[in-house]
């Protein structure tokens, strides 16, 4: 997987910045990136460096905007964004269907329009860069199945900081393609979005139902592993727990033993990779590929995400 990522990375570089520098003297293209993420998520962090590193060396105007989950609020960046005609938009989407109408319009408008972070391939759009999300929920499950870390019987924790998104819905049904023949149920569990309450909720969780593995199905729950397991009294390793992986908090999780294996989804890479699709599309380049950013990490192979958080 990292071999393909770097190649795709490699490519969209070279061909978008030959593009790029074909067209200097058009004047600068502009590209509306709208997230459903909140700003000062370590995530969307180290997404929005990859992003405007890519709008530096593209040489491009980038209108970047977070809605902090509220959709309401989103929708109306992406109408506005329709709006302004620009070369292209890249877009999140958190519950399917949101978008359907808007990506109608954007290319009826001839505005090219890619999803990035969290997809809905039935909205008609040119390019995904991202995660396959059920795809993840499957690679967890036959994790802990293959490694016999989970049995017939068991009820496993799924921690999520907001039941019923898209992204827990994916990530649910991989799960169950792989739990459900085998007798594993499991249990998804509102932990909100507040980082003293996912603690409390998780932590209360714990005590009254003692699950025996534990599946965190966002990166916030997955942060809350550490500290939750310490206010426990619970040993390290344990308790086997795998999910994303996307903060420093949780790649130090894996390193001291917290986590078995946790996801990661290449952030910056994910913020740089929409912008250079979008500079190749509105230069006529055909976009109609997807660019998957995900792998798996553990204790053997978490160092350089370690020295990522380090710089």
């Amino acid at each position: 997987m990292k071999t393909v990522l770097k190649l795709a990375a490699a490519t969209l570089i070279a061909c978008a910045g030959l593009v790029a520098q074909g067209h200097a003297q058009e004047g600068k293209k502009t590209f509306y990136l709208l997230s459903h993420g909140g700003p000062s998520d370590a995530f969307w962090l180290d997404w929005n460096a990859g992003a405007q590193s890519a709008c530096n060396q593209l040489n491009v105007t980038c209108q970047i905007s977070f809605s902090g989950g509220d959709m309401a609020a989103q929708k109306e960046a992406l109408n506005s964004a329709i709006a302004a005609a620009p070369d292209g938009i890249a877009t999140t989407s958190a519950q399917a269907g949101l978008w359907t109408e808007e990506v109608k319009a954007a290319k009826e408008a001839g505005i090219p329009i890619v999803f990035f972070n969290t997809d809905d391939p039935e909205t008609g759009r040119q390019a995904y860069v991202g995660a396959d999300l059920t795809q993840a929920g499957v690679t967890w499950a036959k994790y802990l199945v293959d490694n016999k870390l989970v049995k017939q019987g068991d009820k496993v924790f799924l921690p999520v900081e907001v039941p019923g998104a898209s992204y827990q819905q994916l990530e649910t049904a991989g799960i169950a393609s792989v739990f459900d023949p085998l007798g594993i149920t499991y249990d998804v569990v509102d932990a909100g979005t507040d980082p003293a309450g996912i603690i409390a909720k998780m932590s209360d969780y714990m005590l009254a139902n003692n699950p025996p593995v534990i599946i965190a199905l966002g990166d916030s729950v997955a942060a809350a592993i550490k500290p939750v397991f310490d206010n426990a009294g619970i040993a390290p390793g344990s308790l086997p727990v795998v999910g994303w992986g996307n903060a420093k908090e949780t790649a130090e999780a894996v390193r001291d033993g917290y986590f078995k294996a946790a996801a990661w989804q290449y952030p910056s890479a994910q913020g740089f990779m929409p912008v250079a699709l979008l500079n190749l599309a509105a230069s006529g380049e055909p976009i109609g590929y997807d660019v998957q950013t995900f792998s798996l990490y553990d204790q053997t192979s978490v160092d350089p995400i370690l020295k990522l958080y380090s710089k």
